[in-house]
């Protein structure tokens, strides 16, 4: 059994539970900076090149927590998270410290913390920002949430598999901004497909849109410096009509809309944009900029 102390030292030995990719990849980082490795899967033979290398394969749950002070869940959810531990005693889970790496939602986060609390469980939270190939370069983000009592311990290990940002304490906060960032991410994407098949219903190539879009429009109008300049203006809700008001920035969505329904393009996206600047002027921010749509975000909708 792993010195619980050894954490302290920055050489602790570490347990990753599931071996699907990304799980894959971070068991070979740790493999790849020395560290002594323990790894378990559902299927076995998961584990026969990582063992090929220098890993232990344990063979029951039980044992993979129980070889070392800290071990790294990376399996799909959180329901998959208890499926796996909960039949774990108390005996291997003892004095140890889980860090989940799962999907899902705050809820199930803070929840699964509460689980590993009534153990006596040390518990972070997790979200790896970055894909599998990317993982353990230095550069690589990866968002943690739980207390920082555990993070700063355990922090030269998961240092190893890149940039190790705590949030706070909440235990929801890794997964919540994991959310966040991937449904800005979504949006993006939707919008610029959207945008170059609007491009192609008049035969224009998704490279030649690709060349004025990400070449031109993106960079000037769309920069990450324009975005962060506003963003304390979201903070204090101020959002002056000046140069471009959201009575103006819906006449451009109605355009967007009926053009798509013109040129026979998927109309849904650019119509749900208008309906939400409609909402946004009913409720008296015709005369505020678009930004003001922050505040239509913050609240539910119908």
């Amino acid at each position: 059994m792993a010195d619980k102390e050894s954490s302290i030292s920055g050489d602790t030995e570490v347990t990753v539970l599931g071996l699907g990719p990304m799980g894959t990849a971070l068991a070979a980082a740790f493999l790849d900076k020395g560290r002594g490795l323990t790894v378990w899967n559902r299927t076995p033979a998961k584990a026969d090149g990582l063992v090929a290398r220098g890993a232990r394969r344990a063979d029951t749950v039980a044992e993979a927590v129980a070889a070392s002070p800290v071990t790294i869940v990376c399996l799909n959810d959180y329901a998959a998270f208890h499926r796996v531990l909960d039949p774990v005693g108390a005996g291997a889970l003892a004095g140890r410290t889980l860090v989940n790496l799962n999907s899902g939602t705050p809820a199930e986060a803070r929840a699964a913390a509460a689980w590993a609390d009534g153990r006596g469980v040390g518990y972070l939270d997790g979200a790896i920002m970055v894909p599998p190939v990317l993982v353990g370069r230095p550069e690589s983000v990866l968002l943690y949430s739980g207390p920082r009592e555990v993070f700063d311990r355990y922090e030269p290990t998961l240092g190893l598999l890149g940039d190790s940002r705590l949030l706070g304490a909440d235990p929801g906060l890794a997964v919540l901004l994991n959310t966040a960032l991937l449904g800005m991410m979504y949006a993006t994407l939707n919008g610029f497909l959207h945008a170059a098949a609007l491009a192609g219903s008049a035969d224009m190539s998704a490279t030649e849109f690709a060349d004025l879009a990400l070449g031109w429009f993106m960079p000037v109008v769309l920069s990450p410096a324009s975005l962060a300049e506003q963003a304390p203006n979201l903070d204090k809700g101020a959002y002056p009509g000046d140069f471009g008001t959201m009575t103006m920035n819906l006449n451009a969505l109605e355009h967007i809309a009926r053009t798509s329904v013109e040129q026979g393009v998927h109309a849904e996206l650019p119509a749900l944009m208008r309906e939400l600047a409609e909402r946004a002027i009913a409720q008296g921010r015709g005369a505020e900029n678009y930004f003001a749509m922050f505040e239509v975000f913050k609240t539910p909708g119908r």
